[in-house]
């Protein structure tokens, strides 16, 4: 749709009208399905929101306004958005940013944590950006840290899982065998493309590992092997709508946001075409 040569500036002019429609096919799902809107819809018990290594090319201020334009009012922060060395002054500007623009940013990361400093920096990042979550790769010898420093803080961590090239948790199932006898905030975010990519069904890890489904990544992949590669929600091999009925059925609670890696230079249409084809699943599913 867009020349090569296209500005990433331009391009962000040229967005809004494509990405809206996209936002609207779920909007429009959900007006035709609560008739005139004075019939209460039901609501999911989880919300929806952004890992914003979707937005990875842009700085702050552009990705928080992006975020709002999709529709979505949570987000996760990577290190390129708020680096996790910032000054404590750095860290209340941007807090101050996300309140700007109406967000909440609720955890961070992908952090790894393979030694203790590490773990140290990601906690006192965590707590002072007001995040309730680290979504994390610990390594084994530093769980027992991890575990401490939750019960400190408050703050939960949730392992992710990231397909099969990863040495440590390739799926849930090995990072939930490290947390199942642990401190309850200490748990999953399902990657549900790493997941897949793994040959494990995404729906059925939710539902077997329930009790430590602390956030998840939404996304999309072009085939159920180790080379799959995210696209648009909706035009790869993820049964999405199995997915969210999971999500629904075991009452999950927290954040599912969308990860959308597909074309970092120009990802704004895609990822509203991804959070439509999930608000239409969603308004089906809850139809009264």
């Amino acid at each position: 749709m867009f020349g090569t040569q296209t500005s990433r500036r331009s391009w962000l002019q040229l967005a809004p009208a494509t990405l809206g429609m996209a936002v609207l096919c779920g909007n429009q799902v959900v007006a035709a399905q609560t008739g005139s809107g004075s019939a209460q819809r039901k609501s999911p018990p989880f919300r929806l929101g952004l890992a914003s290594y979707t937005l990875r090319k842009f700085p702050r201020q552009e990705a928080l306004a992006m975020t709002r334009q999709v529709g979505l009012e949570y987000i996760c922060f990577k290190d390129f958005h708020l680096r996790l060395d910032a000054t404590d002054e750095e860290i209340a500007q941007a807090r101050e940013d996300v309140a700007k623009f109406g967000l909440q940013l609720y955890a961070g990361g992908v952090i790894t944590m393979s030694r203790p400093d590490q773990v140290e920096q990601a906690f006192s990042y965590a707590k002072k950006a007001g995040m309730q979550l680290i979504i994390g790769v610990p390594h084994p010898e530093v769980l027992d840290l991890v575990e401490k420093k939750i019960q400190e803080t408050g703050v939960g961590v949730a392992i992710h899982n990231h397909g099969p090239e990863d040495r440590l948790y390739p799926t849930p199932y090995e990072a939930y065998e490290k947390v199942r006898n642990r401190d309850k905030r200490f748990g999953l975010c399902i990657d549900v493309g790493h997941t897949i990519r793994a040959g494990v069904n995404p729906a059925k890890a939710a539902r077997e590992l329930a009790d430590r489904l602390l956030d998840v990544h939404v996304k999309d992949v072009s085939e159920a092997a180790p080379k799959g590669r995210t696209v648009e929600i909706g035009r790869g091999v993820i049964d999405i709508p199995e997915f969210l009925t999971a999500l629904l059925e075991i009452n999950f609670s927290g954040v599912v946001s969308f990860e959308h890696e597909k074309d970092p230079d120009q990802p704004l249409v895609g990822l509203a075409e991804s959070v439509g084809y999930v608000k239409g699943v969603l308004a089906t599913l809850l139809r009264a």
